[in-house]
């Protein structure tokens, strides 16, 4: 069903799916039209395989984006990928290329095709993903690459702001840093509000809003990009041997301002050891052998090694030392695609359990990196190895939500509003059969990621009364709630909301338990989320991230809601 608020997205280079889960669960007025995934060289699409099982073939294409006619891509308001990094350089002028010819398998000049194919039903927005180091390729003329995509989407009719980012600077569980590119057609809502770049970047936009940061330094630049592409292939940066372009920055008609960051992010964090299972959860697999143990530490040590190269030099290559085992108590490093198999590695991550064994990371611990759901991977076709390397190519999910609700938020001037919440499993079509846990009574177990947090017993808390048909929504541990307060004209006059931090739902005849961080408190409606209901009464809603349990099991309390709304604090209830 098309609203007229409803994002239509095309996704390219959709792997298992990333940009759309954090497009989804920013706004369920994301809605993935069409969706490309194919893997070169290799007859066993399992990204393909795991996409279909996750959000149904409906739209879905495993084919090679270079033979896909533009024709057969559905027109779009906003399109996604996370392209490779290759060397972006032009070869040739060529009249049915629009007079570019990129090197051939170079999947930028697909979008780049796919954009100009569409001619004036191009779409508003496009919100791309790549390595950080695109902003200094290649090493013999640093920012080419980047200059290249910047001129060919200006020439297209787009202002583009980018940013570096690494996931663990903004709480998130995983060293990511990566290089995200958001555009904007001129004429679209969001280009229309762009006053002044300089504001842009460092506060007012899409970015800086969803990832605020100081300016590090005197970093502000600017400069233009000339010619046309093949001349900036030729000649951009020439000569010299750093990039211009810093980590954040925007392009207005090739002008470009480029600033250099420093993360501001105060919030609850997720670690590595936040997204382990229990011990008694892994397979016997997954745990490192007392005769595989050297072997690992071997690879994971400082090491000096006499090399000779093909032309007979002799040489030193040398290489220090890895944490071994990693870290629980810092964010992981960053997972690459050989994540997987069982052969003794420098670069995977190895744990240490509360028993005394060394193990690596199961699927599922990979898959909570990236922020997906759990077992999102999980099929009959997909080894676990397989598994790692969806995982090792995907991008980290709480990116892509942050910013698709700024754009959402850019484009409407309204809070955005999901069912989807990045953690909810996607099964359009489950292609597994879990009978084989039948026999087991209850229900099994799950380990749940946990946060890091700084408990302040000072912050104001908010007790909500859980009405008795919604006790069950908040008894299950999940990592994201939504609470509607009662209607507007029950409140206190005077409500204390800068004030408020912390919430605890109150469920009757148990009391409190559970400790949730008010994300964002707005006036809404609970026919936004509950249709049904068709209950448009203006309430305050609260967006919640579980923190975790206070309490083994409910703390019985005497909450009276004048006092909840205004005085109450943390410490209050823990003692």
């Amino acid at each position: 069903m098309h609203t007229n608020k409803d994002i239509h997205v095309v996704e390219l280079f959709a792997g298992v799916g990333g940009f759309r889960i954090g497009l989804e669960s920013a706004s369920d007025h994301f809605k993935t039209i069409w969706n490309n995934q194919w893997e070169p060289s290799t007859q066993h699409q399992d990204a393909s395989i795991v996409y279909q099982a996750r959000f149904g073939s409906k739209g879905h294409s495993n084919i090679d984006i270079n033979l896909v006619e533009t024709k057969n891509i559905p027109d779009h308001d906003l399109l996604v990928g996370g392209f490779p990094c290759q060397d972006y350089s032009v070869a040739a002028t060529l009249s049915r290329s629009g007079g570019i010819d990129g090197k051939k398998g170079v999947l930028w000049w697909q979008i780049y095709r796919i954009l100009q194919e569409k001619g004036e039903k191009r779409p508003n927005y496009i919100f791309f993903e790549n390595v950080d180091r695109l902003l200094n390729s290649p090493a013999t003329q640093r920012g080419r690459d980047f200059a290249i995509i910047l001129a060919s989407l200006s020439d297209l009719g787009y202002i583009v702001e980018w940013r570096i980012i690494n996931a663990a600077d903004y709480g998130m569980p995983q060293r990511r840093r990566r290089t995200y590119i958001v555009g904007y057609r001129n004429g679209s809502t969001i280009q229309q509000k762009i006053e002044n770049n300089q504001r842009w970047v460092l506060f007012d936009g899409v970015m800086a809003k969803a990832f605020p940061f100081q300016q590090k330094g005197n970093t502000i630049s600017t400069f233009d990009i000339e010619g046309n592409i093949q001349q900036v292939s030729a000649n951009f940066n020439k000569g010299i041997n750093y990039s211009p372009f810093g980590d954040a920055g925007i392009m207005v008609n090739r002008r470009v301002l480029s600033v250099d960051t420093i993360p501001i992010y105060e919030g609850p964090c997720q670690l590595l050891g936040d997204v382990l299972v229990d011990e008694e959860y892994v397979p016997e697999e997954f745990f490192i052998s007392a005769e595989e143990l050297p072997k690992w530490k071997y690879e994971k040590g400082a090491k000096k090694i006499e090399r000779t190269s093909k032309e007979g030099f002799q040489y030193t290559f040398s290489e220090g030392g890895m944490a071994f085992p990693d870290f629980l108590d810092r964010p992981s490093r960053t997972m690459i695609t050989g994540e997987g198999g069982t052969a003794p590695s420098r670069f995977k991550h190895v744990v240490l359990t509360p028993s005394g064994r060394y193990r690596r990371l199961i699927p599922l611990e990979l898959e909570r990196l990236n922020m997906f759901p759990d077992n999102h991977t999980l099929h009959a076709n997909v080894s676990d190895g397989r598994r790692a390397f969806l995982m090792g190519n995907a991008l980290v999910c709480g990116i892509v939500e942050r910013v698709g609700k700024f754009l959402y938020r850019f484009i409407y001037d309204e809070e955005p509003i999901s069912k989807h919440p990045i953690h909810k499993k996607r099964d359009a079509q489950p292609m597994l059969d879990f009978g084989l846990f039948g026999h087991i009574g209850g229900k099994i177990l799950c380990n749940l990621p946990k946060k890091t947090y700084t408990q302040d017993p000072t912050k104001h808390l908010l007790i909500g009364l859980v009405k008795t048909d919604n006790e069950e929504y908040f008894t299950i541990q999940e990592p994201t709630k939504i609470y509607y307060t009662g209607k507007t004209k029950s409140f206190p006059s005077t409500i204390a909301l800068n004030k408020l931090y912390y919430f605890m739902p109150y469920i009757k005849g148990k009391g409190v338990r559970d400790l949730y961080l008010i994300r964002v408190a707005r006036i809404g409606n609970k026919a936004e989320i509950y249709p049904e209901t068709e209950d448009t009464e203006p309430r305050l809603v609260f967006e919640l991230e579980f923190l975790e349990s206070l309490f083994p099991s409910y703390k019985d309390i005497r909450p009276n809601i004048q006092y909840t709304f205004r005085d109450t604090t943390l410490g209050g209830v823990l003692a």
